[in-house]
């Protein structure tokens, strides 16, 4: 253990966001953790004023006494999602493998130093959550003085479990399909199902708390809490520990933490050298057939390479491509269910016509498309190798072309799906069909172009986890945000100006701006290429 702590210190400090502040002399990088740290901040925020919120729902129904059990049950949940999310990349196929393995440390102690890392990185959003509901649970049921510090000292092993059972999980994926091409494809489609279940949480949540029948609901939770706390013994552990005096179940709680982490890192460092190695080569087909080689254009040949690299991450995968599927599947359920049903759900049965919705379905369908670019992030992707790239024949202004081109080839598809059956549900006729269309891709061409500019002028390449460039990164925040919300301002102006003016004039005068937007942002990539 005392290596994989050295190996953790070393690790933290080189990533520290307060070393890196205190001695780095470039600003941009001063004011981006400047940035980051508020946003960080805000979160935590909203988690704890979430946590506290549902608190005191519980004690305002009376049902106080489930809160611990509820913690425990979200605090492992979260924990299991986060982990099974961060194992590829963290604790398997990770950027600094060789230089990690040909330390004198053994496999072992490297698979354990990466999840402590994992935990440490982690922690402040399990803690977050558990200390709030603390808050509101001292609040409602004044336990004894003892509890708020056994509270927060097993808050500490709540997330261990879970963690260990996903990284399991995590590790028995990586052994079965380290001898396949397509590494990630069960993490992705897992991932991808989450995700769709996140997005339709709240219709979930409308259809528990409709016609007032919280109460009720609260009542329902409750007892289904008591009942997976009476499954998952973790949870009854902590539950027990601080309402009933218990102190033998807060002894189980971290001597079989203790116990787990032993023996699953004890079955990890077996196969961990020959897993990484493995995620990290090519498998090669039995049957390989010699075959002519096909000729691309070097812009087609960098947009079939950010193809691969695509297909060969899970995190950019969900995060560059969930909007697309999400537009696809708003088109099929569309055409299943009727344009005007999707109205009336979304809507909640609003006394209103949905044909005025018409002249919205192309913002309706980037809202979707446009949800992330790309572009915003593969010039950081190229990270430590980005010399590679300078040290081949082709200028910059090429390597954005073809990350553009990409870009265009998995946005324009899914748009044109999407706004087809949206159409044809809502009978548009066949003309302001294709002004949509026509509408749709000047709104690509400008997410395409404009998601370069961010990502050129905000690349990072000194990451260590690439999910710090898809999902934090500062050129995807500034396209993600802004974008979203004028989008969403677009389509009420496209409603209100279509009760107001032909549709087809309407949706001209926005494609001729869109399409003004994108070359403006195309000519700044090009500037910018040449600097």
């Amino acid at each position: 253990m005392k290596h994989s702590i050295l190996l953790l210190k070393t690790l933290l400090r080189s990533t520290s966001a307060r070393n890196i502040y205190r001695y780095t002399t470039d600003r941009k990088k001063r004011r981006r953790i400047v940035g980051g740290t508020v946003g960080v901040v805000c979160l935590y925020a909203m988690v704890m004023a979430y946590s506290v919120a549902m608190c005191m729902g519980y004690g305002s129904a009376g049902l106080i006494d489930a809160a611990p059990a509820l913690c425990a049950l979200t605090v492992s949940a979260l924990a299991l999602l986060f982990t099974f999310l961060k194992t590829n990349g963290y604790l398997f196929n990770f950027k600094e493998y060789d230089m990690l393995m040909s330390l004198p440390f053994e496999a072992k102690t490297v698979a354990l130093c990466k999840f402590l890392y994992m935990y440490v990185k982690s922690l402040p959003w399990y803690l977050s959550v558990s200390l709030a509901m603390l808050i509101g649970y001292g609040i409602f049921a004044r336990p004894a003085a003892y509890v708020y510090p056994l509270w927060v000292a097993l808050s500490f092993f709540l997330p261990v479990i879970p963690m260990l059972v996903s990284a399991f999980l995590g590790f028995l994926i990586a052994r079965v399909s380290a001898g396949f091409r397509k590494t990630n494809l069960i993490q992705t489609l897992l991932t991808f199902l989450f995700v769709l279940f996140c997005f339709s949480l709240r219709f979930i949540i409308e259809a528990l708390f409709r016609d007032d029948k919280v109460e009720a609901t609260l009542k329902t939770v409750s007892a289904m809490t008591d009942s997976a706390a009476g499954i998952y013994l973790p949870a009854k552990w902590f539950s027990d520990a601080v309402t009933m005096r218990a102190p033998l179940d807060a002894l189980l709680l971290i001597g079989v933490s203790a116990l787990l982490f032993a023996a699953v890192f004890q079955v990890v460092g077996s196969s961990y050298r020959n897993i990484n190695s493995a995620l990290k080569s090519h498998a090669a087909a039995k049957r390989y057939q010699m075959t002519a080689q096909k000729q691309r254009s070097v812009t087609a040949a960098i947009a079939f390479k950010e193809w691969k690299r695509l297909t060969g991450s899970t995190a950019y995968m969900v995060n560059g491509a969930m909007g697309e599927v999400l537009a696809v599947l708003l088109g099929v359920a569309t055409l299943l269910v009727g344009f005007d049903r999707i109205v009336a759900i979304v809507t909640q049965n609003a006394p209103f016509d949905a044909a005025i919705l018409q002249p919205a379905i192309p913002f309706i369908v980037y809202f979707l498309v446009g949800m992330m670019a790309t572009t915003a992030c593969s010039p950081s992707l190229e990270g430590k190798n980005y010399w590679i790239v300078q040290s081949l024949p082709i200028g910059a202004k090429t390597l954005y072309q073809g990350k553009m081109l990409f870009n265009m080839m998995l946005s324009v598809p899914a748009m044109a799906i999407s706004t087809l059956c949206l159409c044809v549900s809502a009978k548009v006729p066949a003309l302001d069909t294709l002004l949509y269309l026509l509408l749709g891709l000047a709104l690509c061409a400008f997410s395409t172009a404009w998601g370069c500019v961010c990502g050129v002028r905000h690349m990072r390449l000194d990451w260590e986890n690439e999910i710090e460039v898809i999902k934090q990164g500062a050129g995807v925040a500034i396209y993600l945000l802004p974008n979203m919300f004028v989008v969403m301002g677009l389509t009420v102006l496209a409603v209100v100006l279509g009760l107001r003016m032909d549709h087809r004039l309407l949706t001209l005068a926005f494609a001729a701006v869109a399409a003004a937007l994108a070359a403006l942002s195309y000519r700044r990539v090009i500037i910018l290429s040449t600097r």
